[in-house]
């Protein structure tokens, strides 16, 4: 079971409200700059020295490059993990699936994501594209997480928010794949889900009919 983290493992999106509230605040900010500014963080996606950059100039602060940091540890210190997905993790594993994180992103602040919640302890590994220089959705991540996991690739599901990095990503690789929907709507004509869930424990519960797990 290959899983996403951000937004799928955890909420990133609310971990990110939570600190721009808090930032904003004390910068004697508005409501208005608190809108401006979870937009400006396009759900993860906008390149961190940007948004430093641009949160320096709309604020003015000084010294863009502190605030990389700022907004990378604020992040991770405002993650509150969901009782419902360590359990689930755990029923997974009961189950025979062994999840595995497969996650864009920089190593030392994805491992510190995993490891301050707890994450570390409840997946059998994880690969980061910054760590094995390659990015979902090449398939080549999703080849590296099985060998890593000494497991086959094939019969794997992927369960990600994305659809062009966990879906497509599952779709290169040629395994299934649950799409956390998050409130949106599928759009993609060119290619699909296996499956859709609102939430991780109930995509988890959406495994429980396919077929019978070999450690993947």
């Amino acid at each position: 079971m290959l899983v996403d983290l951000d937004n799928t493992l955890i909420d990133r999106t609310g971990a990110f409200a939570r600190w721009a509230g808090a930032f904003v605040a004390s910068r004697g900010g508005s409501r208005a700059d608190e809108e401006w500014l979870i937009a400006a963080d396009r759900d993860g996606y906008e390149d961190r020295e940007r948004l430093a950059a641009m949160i320096a100039e709309r604020f003015w602060m000084p010294g863009a490059e502190d605030l990389v940091a700022t907004l990378r540890g604020g992040l991770v210190d405002n993650i509150i993990v969901d009782d419902a997905v360590l359990t689930s993790l755990e029923r997974a594993r009961a189950d025979g699936w062994l999840p595995y994180v497969v996650t864009n992103g920089t190593v030392p602040h994805q491992e510190r994501k995993l490891s301050r919640t707890g994450l570390d302890q409840c997946v059998a590994g994880w690969v980061i594209s910054e760590g094995v220089g390659v990015r979902k959705p090449d398939p080549g991540i999703f080849r590296l997480a099985a060998a890593q996991a000494g497991v086959p690739l094939e019969g794997a599901w992927m369960i990600g928010d994305t659809a062009e990095a966990d879906i497509e990503g599952a779709v290169n690789a040629g395994i299934s794949s649950v799409w956390l929907r998050r409130g949106r709507d599928w759009e993609i004509a060119d290619y699909a889900p296996t499956r859709i869930a609102d939430t991780f424990p109930e995509a988890v519960d959406s495994l429980k009919d396919s077929d019978q797990p070999q450690r993947r």
